[in-house]
């Protein structure tokens, strides 16, 4: 990928959100808008570049429009015309690590204390709502530059997008306390929380660099497979990644309980890895007997060709989709940057 289209579009999408953000960035609620600039990443203590994250949504958004220019439009002017939807997707997923913080009970992110440990649950819900109507406030904004229609339609992907994340985390917090799960509960559950909103970057996208009905169609599975497969090789580093690579304890998954693709595939096996699981949690010092019993069990290697085929089925829609240029190859790098494959 070209590090000055990328560094180009990062830096108009930081610029973004600060702009949209900064709608409450006024005299009675100056400490309101510190706590979104904060979870942002941009004050308090821990505040830079790993405070913020990647912003890998808002950028596969803007990658995907300036990969479908129509010969009326001009790519680079096109993605720069998108940037306040790229912001809303990025503003969405924000809200989301918000909520999900105080729902898992999570008290840092990023090294960084959560918003709910600073200000307490009632505050940090009010500043994911907060978060989540500006994210609605600034797709909208692309009527600026878009009919109508197009941005009824980007509206209303994001929207569904929302719904989906909702549904996906009801599934995951309902599935904590049930013993039965199978793998066919599990696809609906990752859709939700992980696919939903990388598909809505991908077809937005595509959307406005005014590709066709079909492109837009390949590029909204491509985002989802691409989803599907992150969350598998999320789940297989949850269990067996190596901690300096990845960043996150490989025990974690396992002694919080958490039901991933390997192991209800080894659930339903119900061998020794089942008898152990149903006995009750996991302590760290029993992470690698029990992450052994997978492995023997075949769930590793079941949750490796599971991610192989999603990760083949998404390059297969983008292939098809057919995105040009200097932005439609940067897409397929971060496909495979993002499930660590080498090309």
């Amino acid at each position: 990928m070209s590090a000055s289209l990328q560094q180009s579009m990062l830096e108009a999408i930081e610029t973004e959100l600060k702009r949209q953000v900064a709608r409450l960035d006024q005299t009675k609620v100056i400490s309101f808008h510190e706590m979104l600039t904060y979870h942002m990443g941009w004050t308090g203590e821990g505040a830079g570049t790993q405070a913020t994250g990647k912003r890998i949504r808002p950028l596969m958004a803007l990658l995907s429009v300036a990969s479908f220019h129509s010969p009326n439009h001009d790519a680079k002017t096109d993605w720069q015309n998108a940037v306040s939807a790229a912001a809303a997707i990025e503003l969405i997923h924000n809200f989301s690590l918000v909520h999900d913080d105080i729902q898992d009970n999570s008290e840092l992110r990023r090294g960084r204390k959560t918003v709910w440990t600073k200000w307490g649950a009632p505050m940090a819900i009010n500043v994911g709502d907060a978060l989540f109507v500006i994210a609605n406030q600034s797709v909208l904004d692309v009527s600026n530059h878009y009919p109508a229609e197009v941005v009824v339609k980007a509206s209303s992907i994001l929207s569904q997008a929302c719904l989906e994340l909702t549904k996906g985390q009801f599934l995951d917090m309902s599935y904590e306390e049930r013993t039965n799960l199978t793998i066919e509960d599990y696809w609906p559950m990752i859709a939700g929380k992980t696919s939903a909103l990388l598909s809505a970057c991908t077809e937005i996208g595509a959307l406005l660099g005014y590709a066709n009905i079909s492109q837009v169609e390949d590029m909204r599975l491509f985002g989802h497979h691409l989803g599907l497969a992150f969350q598998v090789q999320d789940d297989i580093l949850g269990i067996w990644g190596d901690e300096a690579v990845t960043g996150k304890s490989a025990s974690s998954d396992l002694v919080e309980g958490k039901n991933s693709l390997p192991v209800l595939f080894a659930l339903e096996k119900n061998g020794a890895f089942a008898n152990r699981w149903k006995r009750g949690p996991i302590p760290h010092e029993e992470v690698a007997m029990v992450a052994n019993l997978l492995r023997d069990e075949g769930a590793k290697e079941y949750a490796e060709k599971i991610s192989e085929a999603e990760t083949q089925t998404a390059l297969d829609h983008l292939a098809s989709a057919d995105p040009q240029g200097e932005a439609g190859k940067a897409l397929t790098e971060l496909a495979n940057m993002l499930l660590k494959r080498k090309q």
